[in-house]
Parts: C-alpha cells; structure tokens; sequence
C-alpha cells in the first residue's frame, strides 16, 4: 500500500477540467443508457474501450487529484497490518491493536502478526461514522430542549 504522491498545480488543473468533462458527458448518457467510452493513445494511435464500472472509479480519483488530495487504491479483500490499518484510520497502530483486541475490528493472525481485511476496516469506519452522527444529533436535540441556541 503505497500512497500516490500530492499531485502539483499542473496536474490538479488538468484532472480538474478532466474530471469536469467526465461529470458533464455522464449526465449525458445517463439519460440515454449507457455510453463508451474509449482511451486514446495518441503517440501510438492505439485505443482501447474502457469498462462501464470503470467511469466513476477514475472520477473519484480526478476529483481527489483536482482537490490535491494523495491516494492508495486497496482491493477491498486485501489483508492489512495493524501499521496500514492505522495509517488508513489516521490513528496510532497501538490504539488499532487496541480496537482489534477488544473486538471492534475483526482481525487475524499470521504467524505473531495481526491483519485485517480491508472491507472489516471500511465497515468499522462506516459504522464509527454511524455512530458520532447518531451522538451529534442527540447533544444537538438536547441543547434544544435545554434552549442553548443550537
């Protein structure tokens, strides 16, 4: 799992008007059922048609791209140590050795070290996510009822 480095200004500002044009053609044929789309290789003109479920992955990416924003792609049955799950979570590997130990994350053993699926670790952070917007609203409805202007 390697990250792709901070795209530079040059970069951005292309995926930005790639992303853009990708956006507004998409709109396009979503109302006209489905639509090819084909990358072109100019130098050699050689092209070759790109999969339907393709389109929104290299979307994401521009957009992340044109935002500036580094990335990994992780097939989501990989297998990850403690160290890439929290680099993942953006927390320390103890505290994830801490979580897998508790039961939160699903994890198993290779050899003496931990690993856990990539697919357990986005469920962990869907219903982390699940959770603080559930105790958002509860602190938000309270202050309400206790009329502390939120």
């Amino acid at each position: 799992m390697h990250p792709l480095e901070k795209p530079n200004p040059a970069d951005q500002k292309l995926a930005k008007a790639t992303f853009e044009l990708i956006r507004k053609e998409r709109g396009n044929y979503q109302t006209r059922g489905k639509i090819r789309v084909n990358l072109h290789f100019k130098e050699t003109n050689t092209s070759a048609q790109l999969p339907d479920h393709a389109i929104p992955l290299i979307q994401e990416m521009l957009k992340l791209m044109a935002e500036g924003k580094p990335f990994t792609i992780i097939p989501t049955d990989s297998a990850l140590s403690s160290q890439e799950a929290a680099d993942l979570l953006q927390v320390s590997r103890p505290h994830v050795v801490h979580l897998m130990e508790e039961g939160e994350i699903p994890y198993f053993k290779v050899g003496s070290h931990r690993r856990v699926l990539q697919e357990d670790l986005v469920a962990y952070q869907r219903e982390l996510k699940k959770s603080r917007e559930a105790n958002l609203a509860l602190i938000a409805k309270q202050a309400q009822e206790d009329s502390l202007g939120y």
